[in-house]
């Protein structure tokens, strides 16, 4: 008699590769990463319109750029002039106010002063002098009215970038383009949601048929032969 046992146990196969969830992984945090970029810029675009065009209507003070480097290194061109207004009874030597001069076109200057005076009618006239120059502004400014600017803090650069975003190419951008690509991820991630929804079906699908199979086998032949005589 002869007795044959088997036994077998197949290989366990790993799931096959699939690029199905790295690829929607990296979609999402494509749409992610736009979504976040387009959102900031809008923000800060509306933070600066509200602060410069709002706010002084609003707050009452009043915002101006640093054309020149006369007030460095305290005050450096391109930088945002914040002043609020204050009582012209209470400004002193040493304070930096933004009026408008007395000479010439009556341009806006920023200065500080460096006398107070008042005048035989009872109004107070200033001298003021650029930190960075040598001598003093050649005029004497009457304070007009009851208020004066007077310097509250400097925003560093701000200025340079206000006159950046009003040159007309990149104006246009911000208008259009910045809108154009908030809508543009929106859609993306729109259209991608079925797409990645089936991807991960078939990722799932692939993973139940190329799921590990166990077998164990065990085969047992028996045989029962007489010998056989030849003579």
């Amino acid at each position: 008699m002869t007795t044959i046992s088997a036994h077998g146990q197949a290989g366990s196969p790993q799931p096959a590769a699939t690029s199905f969830g790295e690829d929607g992984k990296r979609g999402r945090r494509r749409r992610i990463a736009t979504q976040v970029l387009t959102s900031t810029v809008l923000i800060v675009a509306a933070a600066a319109f509200l602060f410069l065009a709002i706010g002084p209507r609003v707050l009452g003070y009043q915002t101006s750029t640093m054309l020149t480097g006369s007030m460095s290194p305290l005050i450096n061109p391109g930088d945002v002039v914040v002043s609020v207004p204050v009582p012209v009874g209470s400004v002193a030597e040493g304070d930096i106010i933004t009026y408008h001069i007395p000479v010439e076109d009556q341009r806006v200057e920023t200065h500080r002063i460096i006398e107070v005076t008042t005048n035989a009618d009872g109004t107070t006239a200033v001298r003021t002098k650029g930190d960075a120059n040598n001598g003093a502004d050649p005029w004497t400014a009457t304070l007009q009215g009851d208020t004066v600017y007077r310097h509250a803090f400097t925003i560093p650069h701000l200025g340079t970038v206000i006159r950046a975003l009003r040159e007309p190419l990149v104006r246009n951008v911000l208008m259009y383009g910045a809108p154009a690509l908030l809508v543009a991820g929106m859609l993306v991630s729109i259209w991608r949601k079925p797409s990645d929804g089936s991807a991960e079906a078939a990722s799932a699908g692939s993973a139940d048929i190329t799921a590990p199979v166990h077998t164990n086998s065990t085969a047992t032949i028996h045989t029962d032969t007489e010998p056989a005589y030849h003579g």
